[in-house]
């Protein structure tokens, strides 16, 4: 709005310095108005042409008067000019070291690669469940995009070891990648993994034969989008309820039903109890679905009787509060 205003108050003096000089000439020395008009611009831009007619002497006192004017005007532009080109400079600067002075604070954050459509839906869906998300895109034209959603960013390529440094790849907890091809996905998946060797990488793949070879590159889960919406629209034509129930546990924010994965720390009160005896049925109302056991036995439906142990994973369902009082037990700060 500043410069909106700044760009009508120059044209606004423009308009009325040409026509106070074109006025003074033509009243003080009788001159025509296009002799006066072509006096006065010469006149502001002190281009020392010669003048039109000789000059009286009151002539000359207003020539001096629309000079110091002219000086003036030419400085207020050009000064507007050099502000708006160092304050763009500057806000550009300081803009991209706040956001790398974030990035570094990060610790146990997401790096998604690639800031597409299935990107940038990623992106909302974790920052929606309160988690740290930075990205690494390639293509500039996204920035404007990236700084109207409010999101950590680098520019440069995901392949590239020095920008996934600055994105912290050595804190964070998983990484994503949505990069453009297959081959690109492959080599990245191989520097994630050599420079963490604990972090979760999951893949995606546009072509089916592209998995085996993310898997053994050191991605831990490999998504084909093909795929898994080809599953989804055979289960909505053959099990729609079901498809319909699991649509509103997974993704549906407005339900107040949640599936949720949560992992069984060392130091949770839990640890050696069995399930009656935790009270997860009974006093948060949840439905322990499924155990996952340290050495990937998958306990579906376990009994009371089945013991907790530490790193152990339970798939529960329920209302989200009763969720979240079992992450504070099952996994306390």
């Amino acid at each position: 709005m500043d410069r909106i205003r700044q760009i009508i108050i120059s044209v606004a003096l423009s308009i009325i310095l040409l026509t106070v000089g074109s006025a003074g000439y033509m009243l003080i020395e009788g001159w025509g108005f296009l002799d006066a008009l072509y006096m006065t611009v010469i006149t502001l831009a002190t281009v020392g042409y010669q003048e039109v007619h000789s000059i009286s002497p009151n002539g000359r006192i207003f020539t001096v008067f629309l000079i110091l004017l002219g000086v003036g005007y030419f400085l207020y532009v050009v000064g507007n000019i050099i502000q708006f080109l160092v304050e763009g400079r500057i806000r550009s600067v300081l803009g991209r070291h706040k956001l790398d002075h974030q990035i570094n604070m990060l610790k146990d954050h997401y790096i998604i690669c690639g800031y597409g459509r299935m990107g940038r839906a990623l992106t909302r869906f974790l920052v929606n469940r309160f988690l740290d998300v930075v990205i690494i895109e390639k293509n500039e034209e996204r920035i404007p995009v990236m700084n109207d959603d409010g999101i950590l960013y680098l520019i440069g390529q995901a392949t590239d070891r020095e920008v996934l440094k600055k994105a912290g790849i050595e804190r964070a907890k998983g990484l994503i990648t949505a990069v453009g091809t297959d081959a690109d996905n492959v080599f990245l998946v191989l520097t994630a993994r050599q420079m963490n060797h604990h972090i979760k990488i999951i893949a995606r793949a546009i072509l089916n034969a592209t998995k085996d070879t993310l898997i053994a590159a050191g991605a831990n889960k490999v998504i084909s989008p093909y795929d898994s919406g080809a599953r989804l629209m055979s289960h909505a034509i053959l099990r729609p309820t079901v498809l319909s129930f699991f649509e509103m546990a997974f993704t549906d924010d407005n339900t107040d039903i949640q599936v949720e994965e949560i992992t069984v720390s060392a130091k949770s009160e839990l640890v050696d109890k069995n399930l009656i005896e935790s009270g997860i049925r009974q006093k948060l109302n949840l439905i322990v679905m499924v155990i996952k056991k340290h050495d990937s036995t998958m306990l579906f439906n376990p009994g009371a009787e089945t013991r907790l142990a530490s790193d152990d994973i339970l798939i529960v369902m329920g209302k989200l509060r009763s969720i979240q009082a079992l992450e504070r037990m099952l996994a306390p700060p």
